[in-house]
Formats: structure tokens, C-alpha cells, sequence
């Protein structure tokens, strides 16, 4: 048995769900594929497939198989590229997972710039506040803020993330300006659904979820910091923010930033992505360009 043509056969059939289609993919015959999955199936001593008279479905068995063989069949097409036997230019599409308000702020000229060195890459970018499954969900490198857990994935730090409390002048002017967290109204907290729980328990920090319990039903919540900052630049209260986002109002003058000798802990900005011996090209571009993008102190961060 030929492993990579099984490999390659097992693949395709997963990704068009039937045995015909893989062979014309392939432009094999029906026979011979179903021959090799048959062999790759025999020689696991497992069930790849649950076939029906319509669709074939991966079982268990065949769904971790999958991931296993896309990444032995990438690494075998990234060896192929580096040896000089395909196009030494990155290139194909290259699926990124980000934050909405960090993309939407930041990655748009880093993705122009990008295109223009690597113009044979495409770009997907899906922007989403959740934790993606960057295997499962089929993502070559997902952006991540906060304090990475451990996993078996790979992860790089881009920049540091500064959490800084800020309100705007007209509010300080109304209601003073706070001298320890203590002083911090709880009806006046604009709150970022999220946030506190990767922020550590220093004394701020334990301010605020008191005062997010005592404030409920009064306060603003919201799972999207552009819209706390705008309500906080409205003079509506104050609001516990990253500086990519607060750092051009703060700059502006529209908002100064509160208590910075009780600021929580800085993260971090992470793209992570799959564990791989070797990298596909256009991954390995991606991260060396981003790594050095940002800057540290990042560029966000030159109001100070």
C-alpha cells in the first residue's frame, strides 16, 4: 500500500463526502480509491467511514485520522516547497481566526502591507470573540488576547496588552477624580462582559468586581469595548480597557486615564496556531511578519 495515496484518498473523500467525487478530484478511478481507503482502514484497524446510499460520514475513529493526515499531507506539501520542487513563493489560502474590535482597529493595514509582500496568499479572515478550536474549525493561526492555557498548540507573543481604567474630562470634572479603587462608583462602571476573569485579583481588579455585583442592574454592560469606550468618552462613567483600543481617545484628550499606579497586570497578544514540524510556507511568513508588526511598546501605546 502506497500510505501517502491513502492518505490523499482518505482526504478527499472526507472533504466531498463521497467516494465518486474524491475520484474525480483525484482523477482516479471509483475502484482505486475505495481500494486505498479500504487498505489505509486495514492497516489502522479501524473504521474511517459510515456509508450510506448517499453520503459517506467520518466515524470517530476517522475524524481524529483526519487531522492527523491533513497535517502529515501539509508538511509533506511545505517539505516539497522548501526542497525547491514547487514554487518557492508562499502562497494558498491562509484562514485566520481574530478578536472583533482588535481586527477591525488593527489588522486591516497589517493585512494590506502583508498582501503586498506575499501576493500569491489569500487571505480569510473570520473575526469572532469566542475561543475557536484552531484545529477543529480548520484555522491556520487564531490571534488570542489575555493568558494563554496550556495546550498543545504553539503559541507566539505579537505585543503586550496594557489594561489601563480611563473616563473621560467631563466626568472627572462632575464626579472627581478617584484617588484609590475604593473611590470608584459602582453605578458608574461601564464593564466589559470578559474581561476581569484573565485579569488577575489585584486591588483594582477586586474593586471592579465589587462594584460589577453591587451595580447590576444600574451599570452598563457590554461585550464590545468600542461601544464602552464611546459611552465612556459620553461622559457616562468609566471603563477598564486595553489601550488598542482607549489609545487614540487618550491621546486626543477625549478620555484620561485613572488610578495608573493600581493598573492590572499586561497581557498579551498570542497568534497561535498547530504544533507542525515544519510549517506551510505561507503560515511561516504570516507569523515572522506579524511577530515584528506591532512594535514593543506597541504603537497603540505612544500616548504616554
Amino acid at each position: 500500500m502506497d500510505r501517502i495515496d491513502a492518505l490523499n484518498a482518505f482526504v478527499a473523500v472526507a472533504d466531498e463526502g463521497g467516494f465518486n467525487k474524491a475520484a474525480d478530484k483525484l482523477e482516479l478511478s471509483n475502484q482505486l480509491v475505495s481500494k486505498y481507503v479500504s487498505q489505509l482502514e486495514e492497516h489502522l484497524k479501524v473504521r474511517l467511514f459510515n456509508r450510506t446510499t448517499r453520503r459517506v460520514h467520518l466515524t470517530q475513529e476517522g475524524e481524529q485520522c483526519y487531522q492527523f493526515a491533513r497535517q502529515i499531507l501539509e508538511s509533506l506539501a511545505d517539505m516539497k516547497s522548501q526542497l525547491g520542487e514547487m514554487q518557492s513563493e508562499a502562497q494558498g489560502l491562509l484562514r485566520i481566526s481574530a478578536p472583533v474590535t482588535f481586527a477591525t482597529r488593527h489588522l486591516a493595514p497589517l493585512i494590506g502591507e502583508f498582501k503586498k509582500e506575499h501576493p500569491a496568499v489569500g487571505i480569510d479572515l473570520q473575526l469572532n470573540d469566542r475561543k475557536v478550536d484552531v484545529v477543529e474549525e480548520g484555522f491556520d493561526v487564531a490571534l488570542r488576547i489575555g493568558k494563554l492555557k496550556s495546550s498543545s498548540l504553539i503559541a507566539r507573543r505579537l505585543a503586550p496588552i496594557r489594561l489601563v481604567v480611563c473616563a473621560s474630562p467631563e466626568y472627572l470634572q462632575r464626579h472627581g477624580v478617584p484617588q484609590v479603587p475604593e473611590d470608584l462608583k459602582p453605578e458608574h462602571y461601564l464593564r466589559y462582559s470578559y474581561l476581569e476573569s484573565s485579569s488577575g485579583d489585584s486591588r483594582l481588579m477586586t474593586a471592579l468586581k465589587r462594584n460589577r455585583l453591587m451595580s447590576a442592574a444600574t451599570s452598563i454592560s457590554c461585550n464590545n469595548g468600542e461601544i464602552l469606550m464611546q459611552a465612556a468618552i459620553a461622559g457616562e462613567g468609566y471603563a477598564l480597557q486595553p489601550t488598542f483600543i482607549v489609545g487614540e481617545a487618550i491621546k486626543a484628550g477625549k478620555l484620561n486615564v485613572i488610578l495608573p499606579e493600581f493598573a492590572p497586570e499586561t497581557l498579551g497578544i498570542y497568534a497561535v496556531y498547530p504544533h507542525r514540524n515544519l510549517l506551510a510556507t505561507k503560515l511561516r511568513v504570516f507569523i515572522d511578519f506579524i511577530s515584528s508588526y506591532f512594535g514593543d511598546p506597541p504603537y497603540w501605546d505612544a500616548f504616554d
